[in-house]
């Protein structure tokens, strides 16, 4: 970033350079280097770069009408989506089921919290408020979003802003927080949602929202069989209402068009942003099944809570003409075919004394760092690694996402990767082989 730059940044101690185009998994620098993007920055972009029909849509949905207020109008693209969303999810949205349509994940994760809310308001059960979360996730940087992250590090800063509602064991057989292995485990980690409601006698928990593959906080932990199958039959027991956070594994990036599909469950509802636009328009959105809605219809009607960009004209344009392209060159299968590509292209990583686990589903795979794998025992949060790892990765030209804290929020190096699901098996190979490098660069030091 120049030094007289008028943008206050993620990091005033980083320069980094400028973008000036994308072109499929690449980006272009404004001075000529070529960018792999492995990352598909920050597990938003699925479609690619540079898809000129994206930008064609949007441009001719802003010259009929760019934006009306959605407490006055509703409009043609908006209510497109919704559709093909909801015929797109699990079977208790597609008779009913409605959608809300935010500016992003956060918003999302802001909006199903007052939805939880206020549906236990419509039911007549004014005491349940509280929603419960895992340790070790991140569900978005809003306060509301943030108090039921569990993300250490994020959290922090603002602990006197936020919340505390309850979190839960996370679902992370590498590091078991119950020191167990499954299957012999019984499902410890889902069994601790139940103790954390037995331990509150007063009946205030509203809802329990969790990432059905963990995102960045634990590089790609995907739940082992049961898990979500157990998590759900709490929920219903306890009549709490089950959130399932799809902003990162969400819209086909782990094989499905949302992972929860993987086990068959049907949350009450079902958080999308980053792909669901590919990052041609900001867009995120809240599936909200039937039941809930049916709820909100039979009593007030109205539900207090509001975005003036909601439902926007342009974004929701965007949102079609990405899931268009989705559908007309099968990129749906093609994440599990690339997938399998690039854990291929990894593979012989795994022998490597210092990397622990590759871990994911389709394109959302986490690759985890050790100082002894036997064990295995992070590196001290001091030595960085994640961060060199990246650095040296990007000395290859390839883009990858660098994360601390996965073992107890402080502890714990891994890189996230979730490209573009146009990706090349040529291009798997090169992202592996630059890995291959960074590793033997950063541990032989």
């Amino acid at each position: 970033m120049p030094t007289r730059s008028g943008l206050f940044p993620r990091n005033f101690k980083k320069t980094l350079p400028e973008a000036s185009r994308g072109e499929g998994c690449w980006i272009i620098a404004d001075d000529g280097r070529r960018f792999l993007d492995a990352i598909g920055q920050a597990a938003v972009v699925s479609i690619g770069h540079g898809v000129a029909q994206i930008g064609r849509a949007m441009a001719e949905q802003s010259s009929h009408i760019a934006f009306a207020h959605t407490s006055q109008f509703h409009n043609a693209p908006a209510e497109k989506l919704a559709a093909r969303l909801l015929t797109m999810a699990p079977p208790n949205f597609r008779n009913g089921g409605r959608v809300y349509f935010t500016s992003g994940g956060s918003e999302a994760a802001e909006t199903a919290i007052k939805l939880a809310r206020q549906f236990h308001l419509e039911s007549g059960q004014k005491d349940r408020y509280r929603i419960l979360s895992r340790r070790q996730s991140y569900h978005g940087s809003t306060l509301g979003a943030m108090s039921v992250s569990g993300n250490v590090a994020r959290r922090a800063p603002y602990e006197p802003l936020l919340a505390e509602w309850g979190h839960v064991a996370p679902c992370f057989c590498y590091h078991c927080p119950f020191d167990k292995a499954f299957p012999q485990c019984e499902l410890a980690c889902a069994d601790d949602l139940q103790a954390e409601l037995d331990r509150s006698k007063q009946n205030d928990a509203a809802a329990f929202i969790f990432e059905p593959v963990a995102g960045a906080t634990l590089g790609a932990a995907a739940p082992p069989e049961g898990y979500a199958v157990r998590i759900a039959e709490i929920c219903r027991k306890n009549g709490i209402l089950l959130i399932a956070d799809e902003v990162m594994s969400g819209m086909g990036r782990t094989g499905k068009p949302f992972a929860v599909q993987h086990w068959g469950i049907e949350p009450d509802m079902i958080l999308v942003g980053k792909g669901v636009a590919s990052g041609y328009a900001p867009l995120g959105a809240v599936l909200v099944s039937s039941r809930v809605v049916e709820t909100f219809e039979h009593g007030s009607g109205a539900f207090m809570h509001g975005f003036t960009y909601q439902a926007h004209p342009v974004s929701t344009a965007a949102g079609n003409a990405v899931l268009d392209f989705l559908e007309t060159h099968k990129l749906f299968d093609r994440a599990i075919s690339a997938g399998k590509s690039l854990r291929s292209a990894l593979l012989p990583l795994q022998s490597h004394p210092n990397v622990g686990e590759i871990r994911g589903l389709g394109l959302l795979l986490g690759v985890e760092f050790v100082k002894d794998k036997a064990t295995p025992e992070p590196f001290p949060r001091e030595q960085n690694i994640a961060e060199k790892i990246r650095q040296a990765c990007l000395d290859e030209t390839v883009l990858t996402y660098p994360v601390q804290g996965c073992v107890d929020g402080l502890r714990g190096d891994h890189i996230l990767l979730a490209p573009p699901f146009t990706i090349s098996p040529d291009e798997c190979a090169q992202i592996a082989s630059a890995l291959q490098s960074a590793v033997a660069r950063v541990f032989s030091a």
